[in-house]
């Protein structure tokens, strides 16, 4: 039996999912975004769930779209409807990281371009190894990264942007780090253990007040101010009027644990 293209591994309440076609450097096939987006929704419903790594196995993250595949569209009976079918499927993908209600930490141990990188940015956080390179590299083929382009250009500066977008340029994974795109850049030897220790953090907090927090964070930010203010005061309403972040702020009143009922 030939391996799945997506390993899923849990570590208590934390989810750990592995692109797995190093050989081709992890690509986001058709079959790959549909493994993708069934762990996702699956995931989305388990509430013993907390936080998400995606990791990537071999040398590469994810090298974006699988090129042999979109040729073989390109050249089918309907190119049109092949394709876009493909990258709403693509984006179904992108869209299902954004409203998981868990936090999903991208873990970045080899190249990641295109499509590729557009996973990386589309993660709510992200650490790479610091040998890594990124880039949107299609506008070397002729193909501009229009599509990574929207997760790209949400998380870096226009300019830098664009001329990672016009140039087909790598910038490495400091150079990430200072201009968004990661959270930050570590030894290799470090990486797993830093991106765990990150999902245990995260994972210890109140999941209901995590969710609540994710779900406002990415509605906001998309806001005038003044409306995002009005927003989210009302979510810390509705988040200060459950039971559970009651008990938190009692227990830090009085200086003791909270008991939260949840296993760690």
């Amino acid at each position: 039996m030939p391996e799945p293209l997506l390993l899923r591994d849990t570590d208590k309440s934390i989810a750990i999912l592995t692109l797995n076609r190093p050989n081709r450097l992890n690509p986001l096939s058709t079959d790959m975004l549909l493994a993708l987006l069934t762990e996702l929704e699956r995931i989305s419903t388990d509430p013993g769930l907390r936080v998400v790594i995606l990791r990537g196995a071999g040398k590469a993250f994810c090298a974006g779209h699988d090129l042999k595949e979109m040729q073989a569209m390109r050249q089918s009976n309907q190119p049109d409807q092949a394709l876009t079918e493909l990258f709403k499927l693509c984006t179904r993908v992108m869209l299902a990281i954004r409203a998981l209600p868990q936090p999903v930490i991208a873990e970045v141990q080899g190249l990641a371009t295109a499509a590729g990188c557009q996973l990386v940015a589309t993660c709510d956080l992200a650490i790479a190894a610091d040998h890594v390179k990124f880039g949107v590299n299609g506008v070397n083929i002729g193909l501009f990264c229009s599509t990574p382009m929207v997760a790209l250009s949400r998380n870096i500066a226009r300019k830098q942007a664009f001329e990672m977008l016009t140039t087909g340029e790598f910038i490495s994974a400091p150079r990430a780090a200072e201009l968004g795109l990661i959270n930050r850049a570590v030894p290799m030897s470090e990486l797993q253990a830093d991106v765990l220790n990150l999902a245990k953090t995260i994972a210890s907090k109140l999941t209901a007040a995590v969710a609540i927090g994710k779900e406002a964070f990415y509605q906001q930010v998309e806001m005038p101010v003044e409306q995002a203010y009005d927003f989210t005061g009302q979510v810390m309403v509705q988040n200060m009027m459950r039971d559970d972040t009651t008990e938190g702020v009692a227990a830090f009143l009085e200086k003791r644990p909270p008991n939260w009922d949840q296993d760690l």
